[in-house]
Protein backbone atom coordinates (compact mmCIF):
# COMPACT_ATOMS: atom_id res chain seq x y z
CA UNK A 1 0.00 0.00 0.00
CA UNK A 2 1.07 3.48 -0.48
CA UNK A 3 0.12 5.35 2.48
CA UNK A 4 -0.33 8.84 3.87
CA UNK A 5 0.79 9.55 7.36
CA UNK A 6 -0.11 13.11 9.42
CA UNK A 7 1.77 13.19 12.78
CA UNK A 8 4.96 10.62 11.12
CA UNK A 9 7.28 12.13 13.64
CA UNK A 10 5.34 11.74 16.94
CA UNK A 11 5.51 9.40 20.05
CA UNK A 12 3.03 6.31 17.97
CA UNK A 13 3.78 7.55 14.21
CA UNK A 14 7.52 6.91 15.04
CA UNK A 15 7.13 3.43 15.13
CA UNK A 16 4.48 2.85 13.07
CA UNK A 17 6.46 4.14 9.50
CA UNK A 18 9.62 1.65 10.17
CA UNK A 19 7.15 -1.35 10.50
CA UNK A 20 4.78 -0.30 7.53
CA UNK A 21 8.23 0.09 5.43
CA UNK A 22 9.57 -3.20 6.70
CA UNK A 23 6.80 -4.95 5.47
CA UNK A 24 7.18 -3.04 2.41
CA UNK A 25 4.16 -0.30 2.22
CA UNK A 26 5.40 3.12 0.83
CA UNK A 27 5.07 5.93 3.37
CA UNK A 28 4.61 9.16 2.48
CA UNK A 29 4.99 11.83 5.45
CA UNK A 30 3.10 15.27 5.99
CA UNK A 31 5.16 17.88 7.72
CA UNK A 32 4.78 21.67 8.43
CA UNK A 33 8.26 22.85 7.26
CA UNK A 34 9.67 22.43 3.82
CA UNK A 35 10.32 18.78 2.31
CA UNK A 36 13.40 17.43 2.58
CA UNK A 37 13.06 14.03 0.90
CA UNK A 38 10.96 13.07 -2.09
CA UNK A 39 8.79 11.11 0.72
CA UNK A 40 7.50 14.28 2.59
CA UNK A 41 4.95 16.69 1.51
CA UNK A 42 4.57 19.53 2.87
CA UNK A 43 1.10 21.03 4.40
CA UNK A 44 -0.31 23.21 6.82
CA UNK A 45 -3.29 21.98 8.54
CA UNK A 46 -3.91 24.88 10.50
CA UNK A 47 -4.29 27.20 7.54
CA UNK A 48 -6.14 24.04 5.90
CA UNK A 49 -3.93 24.32 3.03
CA UNK A 50 -1.97 20.81 1.11
CA UNK A 51 -2.36 19.61 -1.59
CA UNK A 52 -5.34 17.60 -2.20
CA UNK A 53 -3.94 15.69 -5.58
CA UNK A 54 -1.68 13.77 -3.46
CA UNK A 55 -5.07 11.85 -2.22
CA UNK A 56 -5.89 10.51 -5.75
CA UNK A 57 -1.84 9.21 -5.57
CA UNK A 58 -1.98 6.88 -1.67
CA UNK A 59 -4.47 3.99 -0.83
CA UNK A 60 -4.82 4.84 2.87
CA UNK A 61 -4.30 8.26 5.14
CA UNK A 62 -3.14 7.71 8.80
CA UNK A 63 -3.35 10.63 10.94
CA UNK A 64 -2.09 11.67 14.39
CA UNK A 65 -2.98 15.45 15.39
CA UNK A 66 -3.38 17.17 18.15
CA UNK A 67 -1.91 19.63 20.81
CA UNK A 68 -0.05 17.30 23.37
CA UNK A 69 -2.40 16.65 26.78
CA UNK A 70 -0.01 16.42 29.12
CA UNK A 71 1.21 20.29 28.23
CA UNK A 72 0.24 21.87 31.19
CA UNK A 73 -1.92 24.45 32.68
CA UNK A 74 -4.95 24.33 30.59
CA UNK A 75 -5.23 27.79 30.21
CA UNK A 76 -8.51 28.83 28.14
CA UNK A 77 -6.28 29.71 25.36
CA UNK A 78 -4.43 25.94 25.46
CA UNK A 79 -8.15 24.05 25.79
CA UNK A 80 -8.67 25.82 22.20
CA UNK A 81 -5.86 24.90 20.86
CA UNK A 82 -6.30 21.08 22.17
CA UNK A 83 -9.60 21.24 19.97
CA UNK A 84 -8.66 23.49 16.83
CA UNK A 85 -5.25 21.37 16.45
CA UNK A 86 -7.19 18.35 16.06
CA UNK A 87 -10.69 19.63 14.35
CA UNK A 88 -8.36 22.11 11.89
CA UNK A 89 -6.29 19.08 11.01
CA UNK A 90 -8.33 16.56 10.70
CA UNK A 91 -10.85 18.89 8.56
CA UNK A 92 -7.44 19.57 6.05
CA UNK A 93 -7.57 15.99 5.02
CA UNK A 94 -11.23 14.98 4.82
CA UNK A 95 -11.70 18.26 2.74
CA UNK A 96 -8.57 17.17 0.24
CA UNK A 97 -9.90 13.59 0.39
CA UNK A 98 -13.53 15.01 -0.96
CA UNK A 99 -11.50 16.82 -3.85
CA UNK A 100 -9.67 13.48 -4.99
CA UNK A 101 -11.32 12.25 -8.58
CA UNK A 102 -10.29 8.63 -6.37
CA UNK A 103 -10.04 9.31 -3.16
CA UNK A 104 -8.26 6.86 -0.75
CA UNK A 105 -9.69 3.63 0.53
CA UNK A 106 -9.08 3.79 4.03
CA UNK A 107 -8.85 6.76 6.57
CA UNK A 108 -7.31 6.06 10.41
CA UNK A 109 -8.15 8.77 12.52
CA UNK A 110 -6.24 8.77 15.85
CA UNK A 111 -8.96 9.45 18.69
CA UNK A 112 -8.97 9.27 22.37
CA UNK A 113 -10.45 6.93 25.16
CA UNK A 114 -11.30 10.57 27.13
CA UNK A 115 -14.88 10.40 24.45
CA UNK A 116 -16.29 8.59 27.76
CA UNK A 117 -15.66 10.93 30.37
CA UNK A 118 -15.60 9.82 33.94
CA UNK A 119 -18.03 6.65 34.09
CA UNK A 120 -16.74 4.38 37.27
CA UNK A 121 -19.35 2.06 37.69
CA UNK A 122 -19.70 1.38 33.03
CA UNK A 123 -18.00 -1.15 31.15
CA UNK A 124 -17.15 1.01 27.99
CA UNK A 125 -17.10 -0.17 24.30
CA UNK A 126 -17.77 1.09 21.46
CA UNK A 127 -21.59 1.28 21.55
CA UNK A 128 -21.19 3.44 24.79
CA UNK A 129 -22.54 6.93 24.46
CA UNK A 130 -20.31 9.77 24.71
CA UNK A 131 -19.95 10.97 28.14
CA UNK A 132 -19.52 14.85 29.60
CA UNK A 133 -16.61 16.92 29.62
CA UNK A 134 -14.15 18.83 27.59
CA UNK A 135 -12.15 16.09 26.66
CA UNK A 136 -15.64 13.99 25.53
CA UNK A 137 -16.54 17.47 23.97
CA UNK A 138 -13.02 17.46 21.88
CA UNK A 139 -13.06 14.08 21.19
CA UNK A 140 -16.61 14.09 19.70
CA UNK A 141 -16.21 16.91 17.44
CA UNK A 142 -12.75 15.38 16.47
CA UNK A 143 -14.69 12.25 15.49
CA UNK A 144 -17.44 14.15 13.43
CA UNK A 145 -14.64 15.59 11.60
CA UNK A 146 -13.39 12.98 10.56
CA UNK A 147 -16.93 11.23 9.59
CA UNK A 148 -16.68 14.01 6.68
CA UNK A 149 -14.39 12.09 4.10
CA UNK A 150 -15.79 11.09 1.24
CA UNK A 151 -18.79 7.52 1.38
CA UNK A 152 -16.30 5.69 -0.50
CA UNK A 153 -13.72 5.89 1.94
CA UNK A 154 -13.37 3.46 4.69
CA UNK A 155 -13.39 5.57 8.03
CA UNK A 156 -11.83 4.32 11.63
CA UNK A 157 -11.66 6.42 14.86
CA UNK A 158 -8.94 4.21 16.95
CA UNK A 159 -9.36 5.61 20.50
CA UNK A 160 -6.57 5.10 22.39
CA UNK A 161 -6.06 5.36 26.14
CA UNK A 162 -2.49 5.49 27.65
CA UNK A 163 0.46 4.08 25.75
CA UNK A 164 3.11 2.51 27.69
CA UNK A 165 6.14 3.40 26.08
CA UNK A 166 8.57 5.77 26.08
CA UNK A 167 6.84 9.09 25.41
CA UNK A 168 3.41 10.40 25.81
CA UNK A 169 1.88 10.22 29.36
CA UNK A 170 3.85 7.32 30.99
CA UNK A 171 7.18 9.09 29.94
CA UNK A 172 5.82 11.94 32.68
CA UNK A 173 5.02 9.34 35.32
CA UNK A 174 7.94 7.11 35.17
CA UNK A 175 9.95 10.18 35.25
CA UNK A 176 8.40 10.81 38.83
CA UNK A 177 8.62 7.03 39.31
CA UNK A 178 12.42 7.44 39.06
CA UNK A 179 12.73 10.13 40.93
CA UNK A 180 10.78 8.53 44.16
CA UNK A 181 7.87 10.51 43.74
CA UNK A 182 5.36 7.58 42.83
CA UNK A 183 2.30 7.93 44.44
CA UNK A 184 -1.24 6.43 44.69
CA UNK A 185 -3.82 9.25 43.11
CA UNK A 186 -6.58 10.32 44.89
CA UNK A 187 -8.45 6.53 45.68
CA UNK A 188 -5.98 4.89 43.02
CA UNK A 189 -9.48 2.81 42.08
CA UNK A 190 -9.83 5.10 38.91
CA UNK A 191 -9.35 2.45 35.72
CA UNK A 192 -6.72 4.29 33.27
CA UNK A 193 -6.98 2.34 29.77
CA UNK A 194 -4.14 1.30 28.73
CA UNK A 195 -2.32 -0.35 25.90
CA UNK A 196 1.75 -1.45 25.37
CA UNK A 197 3.49 1.05 22.33
CA UNK A 198 3.73 -2.49 20.62
CA UNK A 199 -0.02 -3.67 20.30
CA UNK A 200 -1.23 0.21 19.98
CA UNK A 201 1.05 0.20 16.40
CA UNK A 202 0.38 -3.29 15.88
CA UNK A 203 -3.55 -2.53 15.86
CA UNK A 204 -3.35 0.05 13.57
CA UNK A 205 -1.59 -1.81 11.33
CA UNK A 206 -4.46 -4.55 11.79
CA UNK A 207 -6.93 -1.84 11.08
CA UNK A 208 -5.19 -0.50 7.79
CA UNK A 209 -4.21 -3.73 6.40
CA UNK A 210 -6.05 -6.83 7.93
CA UNK A 211 -9.13 -5.38 8.71
CA UNK A 212 -12.72 -4.14 7.38
CA UNK A 213 -13.97 -2.18 10.28
CA UNK A 214 -15.39 1.29 10.19
CA UNK A 215 -16.28 3.47 12.82
CA UNK A 216 -14.77 4.19 16.13
CA UNK A 217 -12.35 0.76 17.67
CA UNK A 218 -10.96 1.19 21.42
CA UNK A 219 -7.37 0.64 21.29
CA UNK A 220 -6.99 -0.31 25.00
CA UNK A 221 -5.68 -3.70 26.59
CA UNK A 222 -7.77 -6.89 27.29
CA UNK A 223 -7.82 -6.51 30.95
CA UNK A 224 -8.98 -3.10 32.62
CA UNK A 225 -6.41 -2.03 35.52
CA UNK A 226 -6.81 0.71 37.72
CA UNK A 227 -4.58 3.86 38.20
CA UNK A 228 -3.25 2.32 41.59
CA UNK A 229 -2.30 -1.04 39.86
CA UNK A 230 -0.62 0.82 37.09
CA UNK A 231 1.24 2.97 39.31
CA UNK A 232 2.22 0.46 41.94
CA UNK A 233 3.57 -1.52 39.42
CA UNK A 234 5.45 0.52 37.72
CA UNK A 235 7.35 1.92 40.94
CA UNK A 236 8.17 -2.21 41.82
CA UNK A 237 9.54 -2.99 38.70
CA UNK A 238 11.67 0.25 38.56
CA UNK A 239 12.54 -0.23 42.59
CA UNK A 240 10.97 2.79 43.64
CA UNK A 241 8.91 3.59 46.69
CA UNK A 242 5.32 4.06 46.52
CA UNK A 243 4.56 4.72 50.07
CA UNK A 244 2.27 7.87 50.05
CA UNK A 245 -0.79 9.18 48.53
CA UNK A 246 -1.70 12.66 46.47
CA UNK A 247 -5.39 13.55 47.50
CA UNK A 248 -7.78 14.24 45.10
CA UNK A 249 -8.14 17.96 46.21
CA UNK A 250 -4.40 18.82 45.84
CA UNK A 251 -4.24 16.96 42.26
CA UNK A 252 -6.98 19.75 41.44
CA UNK A 253 -5.34 22.64 43.13
CA UNK A 254 -1.82 21.74 41.01
CA UNK A 255 -3.44 20.07 37.55
CA UNK A 256 -7.01 22.25 37.87
CA UNK A 257 -9.41 20.67 35.47
CA UNK A 258 -6.85 18.30 33.79
CA UNK A 259 -6.23 16.41 37.15
CA UNK A 260 -10.00 15.47 36.83
CA UNK A 261 -10.19 14.75 33.17
CA UNK A 262 -6.48 13.35 33.04
CA UNK A 263 -5.74 11.60 36.07
CA UNK A 264 -8.90 10.72 38.52
CA UNK A 265 -11.59 10.17 35.51
CA UNK A 266 -12.15 6.14 35.22
CA UNK A 267 -12.85 4.72 32.18
CA UNK A 268 -13.18 0.96 31.58
CA UNK A 269 -12.73 0.50 28.32
CA UNK A 270 -12.40 -2.86 26.42
CA UNK A 271 -11.78 -3.18 22.51
CA UNK A 272 -14.37 -5.23 22.01
CA UNK A 273 -14.94 -4.61 18.55
CA UNK A 274 -10.90 -5.33 17.82
CA UNK A 275 -10.89 -8.79 19.57
CA UNK A 276 -14.20 -10.02 17.73
CA UNK A 277 -11.82 -8.83 14.82
CA UNK A 278 -9.64 -11.28 15.32
CA UNK A 279 -6.65 -9.13 16.53
CA UNK A 280 -4.37 -10.56 19.18
CA UNK A 281 -2.55 -8.43 22.14
CA UNK A 282 0.66 -9.33 22.84
CA UNK A 283 0.42 -7.94 26.48
CA UNK A 284 -2.55 -9.16 27.97
CA UNK A 285 -2.23 -7.02 31.50
CA UNK A 286 -0.99 -3.92 32.24
CA UNK A 287 2.23 -5.61 33.92
CA UNK A 288 3.05 -6.96 30.85
CA UNK A 289 2.86 -3.50 29.39
CA UNK A 290 4.91 -1.87 31.50
CA UNK A 291 7.56 -5.02 31.10
CA UNK A 292 7.96 -4.13 27.86
CA UNK A 293 8.46 -0.48 28.22
CA UNK A 294 10.91 -1.01 30.43
CA UNK A 295 12.99 -3.32 28.96
CA UNK A 296 13.02 -1.58 25.40
CA UNK A 297 11.77 -4.35 23.08
CA UNK A 298 11.18 -3.13 19.90
CA UNK A 299 7.99 -1.91 18.13
CA UNK A 300 8.81 -2.49 14.45
CA UNK A 301 8.85 -5.84 14.37
CA UNK A 302 6.59 -7.38 11.86
CA UNK A 303 2.78 -8.54 13.63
Amino acid sequence: MRVLIAGASGFIGSSLVPLLRDEGHEVVTLVRRKPRTDDELSWSPGSGIIDFTVMDRVDAVVAFSGANLARLPWTPAYKREILTSRVDATRTLTDAMRQARTPPAVFLNASASGFYGDRPAELLTEEAQPGDGFLAEVVTRWEDTARLAPEATRTVMFRSGIVMGDGGAMQRLSLLTKLGLGARLGTGGQHWPWISLRDEVRAIRHLLVESELSGPVNLAGPTPATSDRISHALAERMRRPYAFTIPEPVLGLALGGAADEMLLASQKVVPARLLDDGFRFEHATAEDAIDAMLSGEPTRVPA
